[in-house]
Formats: C-alpha cells, sequence, structure tokens
C-alpha cells in the first residue's frame, strides 16, 4: 500500500492521541493539530490525502474551515468528526464542503474504513481511465477535469457529480438519483445540499465562457447536455 498523509484537527487531547494512534497503527503518517487555525493553514501548505476535522474547535467552526478551504480550491477529501450526528447535522456538512461525517463515539474500525474509502475514490481505484463528453474530460484515476482545456479547481464532491453526470449524460437526472448514488442518502434531507452542489459545478463548468451544458429541467431534476433542455 502506498503512502497515506492525514492531517487531524482535534482540540481534545485525548481523542486526538486515540485517533492519531489508530490512524498510525494502520499506516497512516498523522499530522495533528488542536486548534482551527493552525488547521487551516497546514491543509492550505497541501501533501495531505485526507484532512479530518473536529466540527467543534476552540477558535474556530471546524465547518467554516473546510468552507474557507474549499474557496481557496483545496479539493482535499475531508472527514468531519462530531457530536452532531444527526441526519440534518451531516448534510449540512456536505453542504458546507466535507465529503464524509463520522459521528462520536466511534469505532476506531469505522474511521479506518471511511478514512481508507475517501483515499481509494480520490485516487481512483476504477476500471474506467477517461470519461470524455463534448469537451469535457475527466482523468479517473488523477480525479483531475478539464473543459476545453481549461482545468477544472473540482471539490472531490463535485468530483463525484461529474463522474455521475458523465455517466448518465443527456438523460434527466433527479434530486433523488443524486442524493442516493452522490451523497449515499436514501431519503429526502429536505435541504437545497444538491442545488447548491449543482450549482457549483455548473459555475465552474462555464467559468471560461463556455456555453452552459449543466441544465436545470423544472421540476424533474437535472441534464448534462450540450443541446440545451431539450
Amino acid at each position: 500500500m502506498s503512502e497515506r498523509r492525514t492531517l487531524l484537527v482535534e482540540d481534545i487531547v485525548e481523542i486526538a492521541e486515540h485517533t492519531s494512534a489508530c490512524l498510525r497503527e494502520d499506516g497512516w503518517l498523522v499530522d495533528v493539530c488542536h486548534d482551527g487555525l493552525s488547521g487551516y493553514k497546514k491543509a492550505l501548505i497541501g501533501g495531505y490525502d485526507l484532512l479530518i476535522f473536529d466540527r467543534m474547535l476552540p477558535d474556530a467552526e471546524g465547518l467554516d474551515m473546510v468552507e474557507k478551504l474549499r474557496s481557496q480550491d483545496i479539493n482535499t477529501p475531508v472527514l468531519m468528526l462530531t457530536a452532531l450526528g444527526a441526519s440534518e447535522n451531516k448534510v449540512e456538512g456536505y453542504k458546507r464542503g466535507a465529503d464524509d461525517y463520522l459521528a462520536k463515539p466511534f469505532q476506531p474500525e469505522e474511521l479506518l474504513a471511511r478514512a481508507g474509502a475517501l483515499v481509494r475514490r480520490t485516487r481512483g481505484l476504477v476500471r474506467t481511465d477517461v470519461m470524455v463528453y463534448e469537451d469535457i474530460k475527466l482523468y479517473v484515476k488523477s480525479r483531475k477535469a478539464h473543459r476545453a482545456d481549461r482545468h477544472l479547481a473540482l471539490s472531490p464532491k463535485e468530483i463525484d457529480l461529474l463522474v455521475y453526470f458523465l455517466g448518465n449524460a443527456e438523460a434527466i437526472i433527479t434530486r433523488d438519483m443524486l442524493l442516493r448514488n452522490v451523497w449515499n442518502l436514501h431519503f429526502d434531507p429536505g435541504t437545497n445540499v444538491v442545488d447548491v452542489n449543482v450549482g457549483r459545478l455548473r459555475r465552474k463548468l462555464e467559468a471560461g465562457g463556455e456555453a452552459q451544458i449543466l441544465h436545470t429541467i423544472r421540476g424533474l431534476g437535472y441534464k448534462l447536455s450540450l443541446e440545451g433542455k431539450g
């Protein structure tokens, strides 16, 4: 197994020590920060395969730090660790840039499984090498995307969305389909998490002045098509 490096941002020393020891026993290289600002600064430097943020930090809201990182085009996958484990808390986390959400207290085995899954997904351990539709090209193994030779700075969740849209190009995709297949949610959380993330992806796809390619089909869902909504 290739080397994996993570940044753990957790203010409670005992939890940080236990979590980092668990990860190191599984072969991870772990850096630890005990406050949000320090974690944010280290994450900006880069070089991590995974970022693990506690939500309630002494100087910051963990999700605020995640949002700031996403605004700086830091697309490293993020796993949130938090005592706020209700479904609405998870949906808020996804909406604001997190890729997975693990409620405290958690079992070490589940932490390692989720951390490993996020890295495998990011590293693209899948069969298809390249997905292409019109002028969009996505390199699945490296999880890099381009439109008209312009690099798209996409978050891991936006990459997941684009993979799903490319795999279902020119078909109408409902919100329920996206919730099940991209967020792994088998219920409607009653929020606009899908709309917000699709909107972000759409803006990035068109940021170079290219034609609209991701359309909202009123009352039905979305459609990736260069031919429009028809």
